[in-house]
């Protein structure tokens, strides 16, 4: 008796793979998609504009104060509430994505972000600002998944490895960008709009993007893709707004009694919050966050380590803009300036991290968490022994120092907790990779930006620099520390 793989061909199963004159053959499998270098360009500006944005506010917000006389809370509700509602949102965003199609959502999201910073450059008041930041941070989770998960989907081998990098660099580089950018904007004050040009810039760029997508970026999406996931996303967005906004606002009110109630309900939000993902995900669901995705080693251990990485970060680049501006009596240009030394830093290590990468796996994120820590630490003994000669020249050496450590970290980072990741889940990955960083950005704000904010009064703005370096040099040591149980080699 013939078995399957040995039956005598019949009729029935050749006739399909047969073709005849005027009749049809086997359809050939669709191409994949591939992602032209111009569609990259595309997608690594549509991801440069919400990250930009976060930082490039940084040095206007004396500015902002005097002409709208917001107050010490509302500049960090300011600043940080793009960061929450960004940071809610970016996992649905990619949920969307994976469902509707990324570009289509890429766009749409452009426009919105076109729109939201419109918005924001014609803001009357403070409290207008206010909405108007957390609108454009609602449209920058809608755009910046689909450029990951793009990148994810639409290339592969070496060249998504070198766009991963790309895209890693671009994220470390916008960052000191935007507080240089916005520095040169705000002292040239074009056509009179002052601050509000660096958000009038953001209009003709984003719709550049949205231009572009159309003819370079192909449209991909998720082969199964999930229902959105209404009951954990609405968990997500109470625990971060349970435990960001009294942070932002305790210190306005007086640590008012609703201020202690949140804070006491974070745990419990949070408890909710996994329980019910993992309820989903266990009902053969596919939750907003999938837990079954912190399985994967490379992923849990490179989240770990971008909370102490990011909330340094964020909390350092809003403390420096107003030390130097407001302490030292330091222009817009010359507080951006100050952070020259540590983009050129970053900028050079990063080009330089993915050949490292490649030959000292894990080890290189280990080293530049080194170089940052030092850096911190010449910035520090800087901050205390020289305080009233203090300057971008004599900054210098320590924002060069820190910046390398920050070039060969970030972009690693990255990659690391990306690589692991299946495609058909590119969307959800990109999106808790995301919301992790913009989560830890405005609690960098949150926390180190308030402890500042609250002993500048009492004990100067020498004493609480000083005390917020020495912070993130812990914050470091903590990355330090994590880094030892990094997988040696990235994919």
């Amino acid at each position: 008796m013939a078995t399957p793989l040995t039956a005598p061909a019949t009729r029935a199963n050749v006739l399909p793979t047969v073709t005849k004159l005027g009749g049809t053959g086997p359809k050939p499998a669709p191409a994949a998609p591939r992602l032209s270098t111009l569609g990259l360009f595309t997608v690594l500006l549509g991801a440069f504009l919400p990250m930009l944005d976060f930082f490039i506010v940084n040095v206007a917000l004396p500015t902002i104060d005097k002409d709208l006389v917001a107050g010490p809370a509302t500049l960090e509700l300011f600043v940080a509430g793009y960061g929450i509602a960004y940071a809610v949102l970016l996992v649905l965003g990619g949920r969307l994505g994976d469902l509707f199609g990324r570009r289509r959502l890429f766009i749409a999201g452009s426009l919105a972000f076109g729109l939201t910073s419109l918005a924001c450059g014609l803001a009357p008041t403070a409290l207008a600002l206010v909405g108007a930041r957390v609108l454009q941070g609602a449209a920058a989770a809608l755009m910046l998944p689909q450029a990951l998960a793009t990148i994810q989907s639409a290339t592969q081998g070496e060249r998504k490895a070198r766009a991963m990098g790309i895209y890693g660099a671009v994220g470390g580089i916008s960052v000191v960008i935007g507080q240089v950018l916005g520095g040169v904007l705000l002292s040239a004050n074009l056509f009179g709009t002052g601050w509000r040009f660096i958000f009038l810039v953001n209009v003709p760029v984003a719709l550049v993007a949205a231009v572009l997508a159309l003819r370079s970026v192909p449209e991909t999406r998720s082969a199964n893709p999930a229902k959105v996931d209404l009951p954990g996303t609405g968990l997500l967005a109470a625990t971060l707004l349970a435990l960001l906004i009294p942070l932002m606002e305790g210190r306005a009110v007086g640590w008012a009694w609703w201020t202690w109630t949140l804070l006491a309900a974070v745990p419990f939000l949070g408890y909710a919050f996994v329980r019910t993902e993992r309820r989903s995900e266990q009902a053969g669901n596919i939750p907003l966050i999938p837990l079954s995705l912190l399985r994967i080693h490379g992923l849990r251990t490179g989240l770990t380590m971008a909370v102490p990485f990011f909330t340094g970060f964020g909390g350092f680049m809003v403390v420096m803009a107003v030390a130097l501006q407001v302490g030292l009596n330091e222009g817009p240009i010359a507080s951006g300036v100050a952070m020259v030394p540590m983009a050129v830093g970053f900028f050079v290590a990063s080009l330089a991290g993915p050949r490292l990468l490649t030959r000292y796996g894990s080890k290189v994120i280990r080293t530049g968490a080194v170089i940052q820590a030092l850096g911190l630490v010449v910035l520090t003994v800087t901050v205390a022994t020289d305080w009233s000669g203090l300057s971008p020249l004599v900054l210098l050496p320590g924002m060069v120092v820190a910046g390398t450590g920050q070039g060969l970290v970030m972009p690693p980072l990255i990659r690391l907790i990306l690589s692991e990741i299946p495609a058909e889940r590119a969307g959800v990955g990109g999106g808790i990779l995301a919301t992790t960083q913009q989560s830890s950005l405005a609690l960098g704000v949150a926390t180190l930006g308030t402890l500042f904010l609250t002993l500048s009064p009492t004990h100067g703005m020498h004493d609480a620099l000083t005390l917020v370096l020495a912070l993130q040099f812990v914050l470091t040591l903590a990355v330090i520390a994590l880094s030892t149980r990094l997988p040696r080699r990235i994919g």
